[in-house]
């Protein structure tokens, strides 16, 4: 009751009136708030602590990502700053990620975090970067099939790298938060993601 308070008190652009018939539609804005599954890379790790198999089969991967402050970072070899962690995608044509697959990457360089559309197709990987967002703010992510290509939508930006998988949807298994490149997290690493 005590954190509904203070979340009715400092979220609200407006005070409600505390009673029973406001207390249903302010705990669906205090679930909206609460961000979905927290990933964590730990100090001196590649992988999320939540990494699991997962097989799927898909056309359309919609979903909400925040980053907190953990994931401004400084890699020991400075060109290793420019490598692009793996934030959220799947496998594809019933292959390895790193023969067919589709995900987000994002890294922290030149004092921003940036988003990217990041791709193999045939075991030939190729990127794009999508945009800037804010640390602490929640960002609508997608990644759709449309034909022969994936087409990657990030706060309200787009690009389209092409899909050479022969399946009609995206047949293979989820791939989820990875730091890295060469080096090991530098320090926990915290990634917020809600499917929609």
């Amino acid at each position: 009751m005590y954190l509904l308070s203070c979340c009715i008190f400092t979220s609200c652009s407006k005070s409600l009136e505390f009673n029973e018939k406001n207390l249903s539609r302010n705990d669906t804005l205090f679930k909206e708030v609460v961000p979905g599954i927290k990933f964590t890379i730990k100090k001196g790790q590649h992988f999320s602590e939540q990494n699991i198999f997962q097989k799927i089969e898909i056309s359309h991967l919609k979903f909400k990502v925040k980053f907190d402050s953990t994931a401004i970072y400084k890699t020991i070899l400075h060109e290793n700053q420019y490598d692009i962690n793996k934030l959220y995608g799947f496998s594809d044509n019933n292959s390895n990620h790193h023969s067919y697959s589709a995900r987000f990457g994002w890294r922290w360089s030149d004092n921003a975090l940036h988003l990217f559309a990041y791709i193999y197709n045939e075991g030939k990987n190729d990127s794009k970067e999508i945009c800037i967002i804010p640390i602490g703010e929640e960002i609508n992510c997608s990644i759709k099939i449309e034909g022969n290509d994936y087409v990657f939508t990030a706060g309200g930006y787009t690009e389209i790298l092409p899909r050479l998988s022969k399946t009609s949807k995206a047949r293979g298994y989820m791939l989820f938060p990875y730091f890295g490149g060469d080096e090991v997290a530098p320090q926990d690493l915290n990634i917020w993601i809600k499917n929609d």
